[in-house]
């Protein structure tokens, strides 16, 4: 959801309004550099002088850059001063060819607008933000007499008090965990609260306090509701004396079995506390951030503290940053990372920005509250920015020493291969099914930082025998690079459709990114391979290497489609177990000309390529299992047009099995509860020929 459509910000429709305050000049198809300009000077004639967004695109209408200004005409006029831009802004001026001008009211919505759309677009020459993991959140739900205390991802459609973010679900997990223990909420779902006629396993372990079968009261449980909420509220001592004094006066009642349930609470809550990185009490909530750069790549460091406790931390690593200074980094880095996460009150930096407060003003605006942004230069708060700061350089060196492994394992496999050059996308093929059946096809995707999991893809096997491996391949190739010689209109590639699917698996680790390879400026783009050998430019969906996991066979398969297809310039090779089965680093590698070679056993691309194959097992088999048990859940029921769950389950419930409901007469379906006339028509049509 954009702001735009955001209920919390009732006057966004109004102020970012594009249908009333934008327009778009259209250029010519070729790109160059004086028709960048001259589309540029086309746009000056009308342009304002007014804050507001800019967007450039490209001869296709594809977004090359997003960009704001306090006085739109006096900045897009730098873009026609050529001489005196960097060679990287020359070539997106040279590929200019229509602009988009969005008029906002003040610069501080203009910056507000200029994230979204970065964000939305993710534009070749923006610096770009590379996390799209949505943030976990501590949910207490509002909603219900016995609140729910649970995880939270994504929208806030729910009434109650968000707490975060946290940097990962392992973190927000441990949290959990630990107040489970400390205010005994329930995290059951109200379906399971309504059906219990007894206590659940979480009460016998002290984790519940089971208002589902009424050991405690509703006032009871407010109270404990009240002490959650000053706790994540930051108010911890309070809750802790009050424990400690709970504890006491049962131990002088002599109600020891009550006293060491408390004491247990208290030990939960000291956990807690002690599990803090760093001391950040007297800090309330605040967000802390600091810059690192090496080697022409830079690293921020984010710490979240709310209620003097660190909630985690979370490292990123943006791209498209040359020509871009640190602060220029760091400011777009925090007006993108804060367009979908509130704000902390205080947001502190290890530097100076120029824009500081405006990103505040903008920040304050979108919360609906006061933002500060600061540069501690004294006192405690100084050594949590330290703090932050060697964290940063420290993610930074392990982030440059796993690149640097990774080229080099990519060189390997580029001289092994016999590639021109070290291969940017990988891509790795493979079938799951048991004895023909749930067959589907199955691809995972790997660069040069690691799996691009938001580029996996599945694919249902729909014309092939699915008792024939060498066939299912054969189908799976042929409607992945089909696709991409002839890519849909909408521009979703290789996006399967009928009966295809596409899957992204976000990363769920702690300090880790979303590893999505975003295209670089500079990189060619691509389109369909060449069909003679010519050097033709291709897509970025192309891969430089196909894996397949499979021997001859499945080569020669791979081999009949490009044939069919006319690619040539695309490599594949075969990974198959070797002679001695089953023992591992036994691996033959077969090439399209029949050569098969193995390597040593201990040779790092060795592990590396089985590390992928691996990963295309590990997506195939998981998504061969999902797609079974749907098929051993469902119901002849499901294939009767307009029968919904709850209709369904009537029936069922009436007749007892779907083939009683296949042939029960009219007038009998229609004396089933819940069931209209019109429905049950429809299902006696469906079963008798006339449907």
């Amino acid at each position: 959801m954009s702001k735009a459509d955001r209920p919390d910000l009732p006057n966004a429709a109004s102020r970012f309004n594009e249908e009333a305050q934008t327009y778009a000049v259209r250029g010519a198809d070729q790109p160059d550099l004086e028709g960048g300009v001259a589309a540029i000077r086309n746009v000056l004639k009308t342009l304002p002088a007014k804050p507001g967004v800019y967007r450039m695109h490209d001869a296709r209408g594809d977004v090359l850059y997003v960009g704001k200004a306090r006085a739109l005409k006096n900045r897009v006029t730098n873009y026609t001063q050529v001489d005196r831009l960097p060679n990287r802004l020359r070539r997106m001026v040279s590929l200019t060819r229509s602009m988009t001008i969005v008029t906002t009211n003040s610069e501080a919505e203009a910056l507000l607008l200029e994230a979204q759309l970065i964000k939305r677009y993710r534009p070749a020459y923006n610096v770009l933000l590379r996390d799209d993991k949505s943030f976990p959140f501590i949910l207490l739900r509002a909603d219900h007499d016995f609140p729910r205390i649970q995880k939270h991802r994504g929208a806030r459609r729910y009434k109650g008090e968000y707490y975060g973010p946290f940097a990962s679900a392992g973190s927000v997990n441990v949290t959990l965990n630990a107040l489970e223990k400390l205010f005994l909420l329930r995290s059951c779902s109200d379906s399971f609260f309504n059906n219990r006629d007894r206590p659940c396993l979480l009460y016998q372990i002290k984790r519940c306090s089971a208002p589902c079968v009424d050991r405690i009261d509703k006032a009871g449980y407010a109270e404990l509701v009240a002490d959650a909420k000053a706790f994540l509220g930051g108010k911890s001592t309070a809750v802790q004396a009050k424990l400690a004094k709970e504890m006491e006066g049962a131990a002088e009642a002599l109600d020891f079995e009550r006293a060491a349930m408390v004491r247990d609470r208290l030990k939960a809550l000291t956990f807690i506390q002690g599990s803090q990185a760093i001391n950040a009490a007297g800090i309330g909530d605040a967000d802390i951030f600091a810059l690192a750069q090496k080697q022409g790549v830079i690293g921020i460091q984010a710490f979240f503290i709310r209620g003097g406790q660190n909630w985690g931390h979370r490292a990123f690593f943006p791209a498209h940053t040359q020509d871009a200074t640190e602060e220029e980094v760091l400011t777009l880095v925090l007006a993108q990372f804060y367009d979908e996460v509130p704000p902390a009150p205080t947001i502190m930096l290890d530097r100076e920005l120029p824009e500081a407060d405006l990103l505040a003003e903008a920040l304050g605006e979108g919360l609906g509250k006061k933002v500060t942004v600061t540069f501690p230069q004294r006192g405690d708060r100084t050594k949590l920015v330290a703090q932050a700061k060697r964290n940063a350089e420290e993610a930074l060196d392990r982030r440059l020493a796993e690149t640097t492994t990774q080229g080099k394992l990519l060189r390997e496999v580029a001289d092994l291969f016999e590639l021109a050059e070290p291969p940017q996308r990988i891509e790795i093929y493979d079938n799951s099914h048991i004895q023909g059946t749930n067959a589907l096809g199955a691809m995972v995707v790997a660069g040069p930082e690691g799996f691009i999991k938001n580029q996996y893809r599945k694919w249902n096997i729909k014309q092939a025998a699915t008792d024939d491996d060498y066939a299912m391949m054969r189908e799976v190739m042929e409607r992945r690079f089909a696709r991409l010689l002839n890519p849909s209109p909408t521009g979703e590639g290789d996006h399967p459709k009928d009966g295809g699917e596409a899957q992204a698996e976000p990363l769920d680790v702690e300090g880790q990114e979303n590893r999505l390879v975003p295209h670089h400026p500079d990189a060619v783009r691509r389109g369909p391979p060449p069909r003679s050998g010519e050097d033709m430019e291709r897509e970025p969906e192309w891969p430089d290497l196909v894996l397949i996991d499979g021997g001859k066979g499945q080569v020669s398969a791979v081999r009949e489609v490009f044939e069919r297809l006319g690619i040539e310039d695309v490599p594949y090779i075969g990974i198959a177990k070797g002679p001695h089965h089953g023992r591992e680093g036994r691996e033959v590698f077969h090439f399209p000309d029949g050569r098969e070679i193995m390597l040593p056993v201990n040779a790092p691309v060795l592990f590396y390529l089985q590390r992928l194959r691996d990963e295309v097992h590990r997506y195939a088999i998981g998504a061969h299992r999902t797609k079974r048990a749907k098929a051993i859940t469902a119901s002849p029921l499901d294939e009767v047009p307009g029968i919904g769950p709850a209709r369904k389950k009537a029936l069922l419930l009436h007749f007892g099995t779907a083939r009683a409901v296949r042939s029960a007469s009219l007038e009998d379906l229609q004396m089933a509860p819940g069931v209209s006339a019109a429905v049950a028509q429809t299902v006696y049509d469906f079963y008798h020929g006339g449907g």
